[in-house]
């Protein structure tokens, strides 16, 4: 068995033979002509040969990959007809008195490289447009076909990259998988991946080797892994998980866009909860309706300095711009306990869960907060950003929290930087505290959002960081449930919304016991989206 790495850009299984992309090699040779005249003519008619062959596959492929995807070709026609693109074809044949062809290659060459040397990733995947339209030109110069694909049976497409041309002319039938030598994550061949939603590992490198064409292979685009004659223990378990893979689809098409809803009429928000921007996608894909909980620790965490306000803002208005519109509830930083950052300087402690972490940190180091929230504020011009507060245990807290973002408001306004006057505040419930002065702090809020890993530590007074309190350990103990009932009357009677962030919202054998307490969202992993949502609608 031959094992080879690349990345994913589309989960799922793929099992079958592989097969290469063949195209037809045309030699361009240098060859000089006498009438420049009627050359600057023949690319002329060539260009609009061509300017039409792309409107009949824009055509194609507004029915196989819809209009956002087809509007490649339009790019393409735009590409043919743009002036600095013409006049260095047209000054190549008429001064170096050469032919079309070989004035095409030459410019499709300056010009990728152009477009790859820039530093914005959109840019750099232009480079591979410029070719392929170049490469359209040179055939109807040539007066040559296109490569096609023979597919008698389905397989996975191998090949050094796919441009957008071929993989519209590929009978998407039989594509099982997309596997690819180079190309990106923005690549026509990774786009075309996730509207067919099938798996695609890109980035494989020169371990994909031409000699692997017929063999059995299975993609696993979760992991970005491809095996080669996989032994059989490998293709049992991969069956296995594309098994599941596939009832996970299959549920997702009878739920999508549909409400979750129980059989007597209750409605549920179900949302996401993640840990960093690339989670994102595994939210859109599971179809959630919104994002419960972004853990902005992520940032602090993987960066060797205090991340800027700009490297803030802009990851938290990526956020917000690809939820579309939907709820995306960002806890500010919950730094400390088992989550330590050295440049925090933060001194070593004898109990750090009860120690100083989270809004304790943002309230007595208010530069590290305001960095943040004007991020924040910042990123809620872009979508409908709510900002949730860690480990709140009184409402003296939240007062001084509203204090120090009316400043940030007010430097944000003088400064003339847009952001949304109305953001939705919300306190995590992780303490007993927070839930016997609930009903004050709900006059202060617009939700609450209960963290039931923490509410359970601080319940039962266990560490949860220590194994030797496993058996004690209960998260269904009647104290942490008669906790979260007494947060959510109180929520309610001041006609504020209440969430489950924590692990207890994943909890299946929960769902109806939240649902009898009116819990109005619950917020998981992106992997048990469906089954939640599954388990919502049989409730009664």
């Amino acid at each position: 068995m031959i094992t080879l790495s690349g990345k994913s850009v589309f989960g799922g299984i793929a099992i079958g033979k592989i097969a290469f992309y063949k195209r037809n090699e045309i030699q361009i040779k240098r060859s000089r002509v006498e009438d420049t005249e009627q050359e600057v003519k023949r690319f002329e008619a060539a260009k609009e040969k061509a300017v039409s062959q792309l409107q009949e596959l824009h055509d194609k492929a507004l029915d196989d990959v819809g209009e956002t995807n087809a509007m490649i070709f339009e790019i393409h026609q735009m590409m043919l007809e743009d002036l600095d693109y013409v006049e260095s074809i047209v000054n190549i044949i008429t001064s170096q008195e050469v032919n079309a062809e070989y004035a095409v290659a030459t410019t499709a060459d300056n010009f990728a490289a152009m477009f790859a040397a820039m530093d914005d990733a959109y840019m750099q995947g232009r480079a591979a447009d410029v070719k392929d339209v170049s490469e359209r030109l040179i055939q109807v110069l040539s007066d040559q076909n296109s490569a096609s694909m023979e597919m008698n049976e389905p397989v996975i497409i191998a090949a050094d990259d796919l441009v957008p041309s071929e993989t519209v002319q590929l009978d998407k039938e039989k594509v099982l998988s997309f596997i690819t030598m180079f190309g990106s994550a923005n690549s026509h061949t990774a786009i075309l991946a996730r509207t067919m939603n099938i798996p695609a590992v890109i980035g494989i490198g020169e371990d994909l080797k031409k000699e692997y064409d017929g063999k059995e292979a299975i993609v696993d685009g979760m992991e970005g892994v491809i095996y080669i004659d996989p032994d059989k223990e490998t293709f049992t378990r991969m069956r296995e998980k594309q098994k599941e893979d596939q009832e996970q689809k299959a549920l997702l098409e009878q739920l999508k866009g549909k409400e979750n809803i129980t059989k007597s009429g209750q409605k549920v928000m179900v949302y996401a909860n993640i840990g960093n921007l690339s989670d994102v996608g595994a939210v859109l894909k599971n179809d959630a309706g919104g994002i419960g909980l972004f853990r902005s620790e992520f940032l602090y965490l993987e960066s060797e300095t205090f991340p800027t306000e700009e490297e803030q803002f802009k990851v938290y208005k990526q956020v917000a711009e690809n939820m579309a519109g939907k709820r995306v509830i960002i806890r500010t930083l919950d730094i400390g306990a088992d989550k330590q950052v050295d440049y925090f300087g933060l001194d070593k402690e004898e109990n750090p869960a009860l120690g100083y972490r989270a809004i304790r940190i943002c309230l007595t180091r208010q530069e590290i907060f305001k960095t943040q929230l004007r991020a924040l504020y910042r990123a809620s011009a872009y979508g409908q950003i709510a900002i949730m507060f860690p480990m709140i245990i009184s409402v003296d807290e939240i007062k001084q929290i509203k204090k120090i973002i009316e400043e940030v408001k007010q430097e944000l306004k003088e400064e003339g930087i847009d952001f949304r006057e109305n953001v939705e505040l919300g306190v995590m419930i992780e303490t007993p505290a927070a839930v016997m002065v609930s009903r004050d702090l709900a006059k202060e809020v617009d939700f609450f959002s209960v963290g039931t890993n923490d509410l359970t530590q601080y319940t039962l007074a266990i560490d949860r960081q220590n194994q030797k309190l496993e058996p004690f350990y209960d998260s269904h103990h009647p104290a942490v449930l008669s906790m979260i009932r007494m947060a959510a009357e109180n929520a309610h009677a001041e006609g504020k919304w209440i969430g489950i962030c924590g692990e207890l919202g994943a909890d299946l054998s929960l769902t109806e016991t939240f649902l009898e307490m009116g819990i109005d969202e619950l917020s998981v992993a992106p992997g048990m989206i469906l089954p939640l949502r599954k388990r919502i609608r049989e409730a009664d």
